[in-house]
């Protein structure tokens, strides 16, 4: 008998590419066409009666899996894996199909973008002649400037020849050791709070965990210098939003750029109004290259055979 596969992600569900490629393979799939933010036992039902199934940011954790015990295969669109409980998936015995990195490109570019942005006032140019205003910015080039990388897996590696091409010097933090990597790329290994204190462009890169939450705290942030702008397309809940919009407040920063946040849609309108803030809705991965990048992966993660043991790069 054909094996069943859910597909819970919206925007999977609703791709006229992936859709026809997955039920090439796949003949019986049921797809999230109503759109459902699927949560608890609203996910639980969705996914019961199936064999496989692809999970974009739905949170798997071990009362959700419990309930499952048909479900085999969860293959992972996109690359986090701070949704899923991956003891609870070993516990379980669900094997998991992911495939880091396959959105670097669309977020390495995004920070380049950001980056560029913050340091010619394009956003606060922009508001101003909107508002009618007519008037000159002063700005820097992204040339030659410091850049530092927080957690130098697949993105931040992805992001250094994008640097280079801009004849940046690059600093980078990681608990791994890529001291090869950094030879061969001209990089500068250095501690959190070095890079911070050098800095003129800081970039997050780390994924979300206990070791992760918060790790740009008030101490932290207050390393950065007043000329410094701090981009994060990594996850929410890595930075003090609550200090750093006191810090581009009173010009003790210089500039920021957040992809994600926290709580998403972001709540804090004061932080979002800022001529020196810029935020975009969680996009870095959504690149049509990207989009198609993960979700093929996703399908042929649903031929996974290996229980969840993942060394995430």
């Amino acid at each position: 008998m054909p094996e069943k596969v859910a597909v819970c992600s919206r925007s999977f569900s609703r791709n006229s590419i992936l859709r026809p490629e997955l039920l090439a393979r796949y003949p019986l799939v049921t797809f999230n066409d109503a759109g459902l933010q699927l949560q608890g036992d609203g996910l639980v039902d969705f996914l019961r009666g199936h064999d496989k199934a692809i999970t974009g940011l739905e949170v798997l954790d071990g009362h959700v899996l419990g309930r499952l015990p048909e479900l085999q295969v969860i293959s992972k669109y996109g690359v986090g894996l701070d949704m899923i409980d991956l003891a609870a998936m070993r516990k379980h015995g669900k094997r998991l199909g992911w495939t880091g990195g396959v959105n670097r490109r669309s977020v390495a570019e995004l920070v380049i973008s950001f980056a560029i942005a913050l340091l010619r006032h394009v956003p606060m140019a922009h508001r101003e002649v909107r508002s009618g205003v007519w008037r000159q910015h002063i700005g820097g080039y992204l040339s030659g400037r410091s850049v530092g990388i927080i957690g130098c897996g697949q993105i931040g590696k992805d992001l250094v020849p994008l640097l280079k091409a801009f004849g940046c010097r690059v600093l980078a933090n990681d608990i791994r050791d890529y001291s090869e990597f950094y030879e061969a790329h001209d990089v500068e290994a250095t501690g959190l709070e070095e890079l911070l204190e050098q800095a003129d462009v800081a970039t997050l890169h780390v994924p979300l965990d206990n070791s992760t939450r918060g790790m740009l705290d008030s101490q932290r942030l207050s390393l950065l210098k007043p000329t410094a702008i701090l981009i994060n397309t990594a996850r929410g809940g890595l930075v003090d939003e609550a200090f750093l919009k006191e810090m581009l407040r009173d010009g003790r920063l210089a500039g920021a750029a957040f992809d994600v946040f926290a709580v998403e849609p972001p709540t804090d309108a004061e932080l979002l109004a800022l001529p020196n803030f810029l935020a975009t809705p969680h996009i870095g991965g959504s690149a049509h290259e990207a989009i198609l990048a993960m979700g093929r992966a996703a399908i042929e993660g649903l031929d996974c055979n290996e229980l969840p043991c993942i060394d995430i790069d």
